[in-house]
C-alpha cells in the first residue's frame, strides 16, 4: 500500500482495471503461486490496478482466512506498483470485517458489493454503505447492481460521505447514469467522485460510456488476452473508433454472445480463458459450474479471431 490516495492513483490510470480470477489446485484448495503467478503477467502486460477478491475472482466462494490470504498476496506481487483493491461484501457486520482483513492485509481501498440477499429501500442502502466506510480507514468504491440500485440523490449522498470516492456502475441503465453523473455535478461541483462502467463485458458498452464521460472500466478480457484488452483500451481512450468497431463487430460482440450461453459464464468462461492461456488456475468453485467443452473450444477460437483482428490492424 503506498500514501497516495486511491481517487488520484486511479484517476491518472493509464490501463484496463484487472480483475485476477482466484486459482485453487485440484484438490480445491487456494493455489496462492499460481494467483501470484496471475497477478504478475496482468501487471507486467499493463494492468493499471489488480481488483483482488472481487466478482471475477469469486469473493462469496471464499472463506474470510481464503480472502485474507489472497489480498495479502496481491498486495506481495504487486509491490505498490498498482493499486490493488479488495472486495467487500454481505451484510453491514461482514463486510465491515472483510473491510478489516483486507486493510490488515496491506490493500489500498474496496469495492463494496451488494448486501446479500435482501432488497433494502435507499435509506438502507445509505446505511450500510456509509457504515463500512466508517468502519475503515480504506477508501470505498461502491457498486451498483442486482439489489443495489440508487437513485441520482442517493448517489450524491455516497458523495458525501467521508470515504467513499466513486460508483461501479454494473446496471447498465445509460438513462440513469447520466442523471447520477449530473446530480453529483450540480450538487457536488468539487467533489472529483469516480465512475467505473462495471458491465460483465465493459467494453461492449464502452463508446457510450465513454460518451457520457465514463472511461475507467473493470475488463474481464484482460485477464485471458491482456494483449486485445489493452489494444481495445488504448483505441476507447484515443478515439480510434475504427479499430474500436473492429474489435467490438469481430470479438467482443461474440463474445457477450458466447458468455450468454451459460450461468455464470461472467466468471467460469473467464477462468477458461487463463487456462487456455497455459496458466493452471483450476475450476470455479460450486455453486457455479464449468463451461461446456463446446463453449471452451468456441472461446479458443475466438481468442485466436481476436488477435487476428489486431495483427490485420497493425
Amino acid at each position: 500500500m503506498t500514501s497516495a490516495p486511491l481517487a488520484a492513483r486511479l484517476t491518472r490510470v493509464q490501463g484496463p482495471l484487472f480483475f485476477p480470477v482466484t486459482a485453487y489446485r485440484p484438490d480445491g484448495a487456494l493455489d496462492l503461486d499460481a494467483f501470484r503467478t496471475h497477478v504478475r503477467r496482468g501487471i507486467d502486460a499493463g494492468a493499471a490496478a489488480v481488483f483482488a477478491c472481487c466478482g471475477t475472482g469469486e469473493f462469496h466462494a471464499l472463506t474470510p482466512e481464503e480472502f485474507g490470504a489472497c489480498v495479502a498476496a496481491a498486495v506481495a506481487e504487486t509491490a505498490g506498483e498498482v493499486p490493488v483493491v479488495a472486495g467487500a461484501g454481505y451484510g453491514t457486520a461482514l463486510a465491515v470485517r472483510f473491510a478489516e482483513i483486507a486493510e490488515a492485509a496491506g490493500a489500498d481501498g474496496l469495492l463494496a458489493m451488494p448486501p446479500y440477499l435482501v432488497v433494502a429501500d435507499q435509506p438502507g442502502l445509505l446505511r450500510h454503505y456509509t457504515a463500512l466506510a466508517e468502519a475503515t480507514s480504506l477508501d470505498v468504491i461502491v457498486y451498483q447492481r442486482d439489489n443495489a440500485v440508487f437513485t441520482p440523490e442517493a448517489v450524491v449522498e455516497l458523495a458525501r460521505a467521508d470515504g467513499i470516492i466513486g460508483l461501479k456502475d454494473g446496471h447498465g441503465d445509460l438513462d440513469l447514469i447520466q442523471r447520477i453523473v449530473g446530480a453529483v455535478r450540480r450538487d457536488l461541483p468539487d467533489e472529483d467522485f469516480l465512475y467505473f462502467n462495471g458491465l460483465p463485458t465493459a467494453e461492449l458498452t464502452g463508446l457510450a460510456y465513454r460518451g457520457i464521460g465514463i472511461t475507467l472500466y473493470s475488463s474481464a478480457v484482460f485477464a485471458f488476452a491482456p494483449d486485445i484488452a489493452l489494444a481495445f483500451y488504448r483505441a476507447l481512450i484515443t478515439g480510434d473508433d475504427k479499430t474500436v468497431n473492429r474489435l467490438l463487430d469481430g470479438f467482443y460482440g461474440p463474445l457477450v454472445e458466447l458468455r450468454n450461453l451459460g450461468r455464470g459464464y461472467a466468471v467460469s468462461l473467464v477462468k477458461a480463458g487463463v487456462r487456455l492461456e497455459g496458466l493452471d488456475v483450476g475450476e470455479v468453485r460450486p455453486p457455479l459450474s464449468e463451461p461446456r467443452p463446446e463453449h471452451i473450444t468456441a472461446l479458443a477460437d475466438l481468442i485466436e479471431r481476436g488477435r487476428a483482428l489486431l495483427e490485420d490492424g497493425a
